[in-house]
């Protein structure tokens, strides 16, 4: 009996493993060219999303849900509605953060990690970060998306976030999904939901 769970165990692990394969480099280039094109025709994006939080030192799961807003070129806010209000805006070099009421705020264009944070940003919203001199880059694909791992470059950022895995709707080429991986092995992921592109959206939106 202990030798057939073995087994199954092995099974198991075998079929994971194997359930996301490399692509090949005319693949990547396809995928590369469609998220590139939708990139530069996406004015603005509505999402729900919810985000979780997976720590080593935690039995449960943090979530939290909210909604993204973003307009080309640099404007995001993001607003987390559970369980607390909590909103980011990123705009013109700037962060401004609102607690529950708190203000806060930082200007990103003196500071080289933030503004490249920033980028990030923008780059996993719109899934265009395909940029081989700052991201050591790996592709793969399941029967439904496609999935890509960015490793930065730049050793400030390497401090805070190991990686970056987003997740691509193979008909689409949207934007499914951001995991971000710390060094320590905690894990962020950002699941997105009811996503729409080229809705009105009022700058209005991202006054502080």
């Amino acid at each position: 009996m202990i030798r057939i769970l073995f087994f199954a165990l092995i099974c198991l692990n075998f079929q994971a493993i194997n359930a996301q394969t490399p692509l090949s480099e005319k693949e990547q280039l396809i995928l590369k060219t469609n998220v590139q094109k939708n990139a530069k025709q996406t004015q603005t994006i509505v999402s729900d999303f919810v985000q979780t939080k997976e720590m080593e030192f935690l039995n449960d799961v943090a979530e939290s849900k909210g909604k993204l807003i973003f307009k080309s070129p640099d404007k995001i806010r993001w607003e987390y509605i559970s369980p607390y209000p909590y909103t980011v805006i990123f705009k013109e070099d700037k962060l401004f953060v609102n607690d529950d009421g708190k203000k806060s705020d930082m200007d990103l264009s003196s500071n080289k990690m933030f503004r490249s944070f920033n980028k990030l940003i923008i780059g996993s919203i719109q899934g265009d970060m395909f940029d081989e001199e700052a991201f050591d880059i790996s592709y793969f694909k399941t029967e439904e998306n496609y999935m890509v791992n960015f490793i930065t470059k730049e050793k400030g950022i390497r401090k805070f976030i190991a990686s970056f895995q987003l997740t691509f709707d193979k008909n689409t080429s949207e934007v499914l999904q951001v995991k971000m991986t710390e060094p320590s092995g905690d894990f962020t992921t950002i699941v997105f939901k009811n996503r729409k592109e080229n809705t009105s959206v009022l700058d209005s939106v991202f006054s502080f």
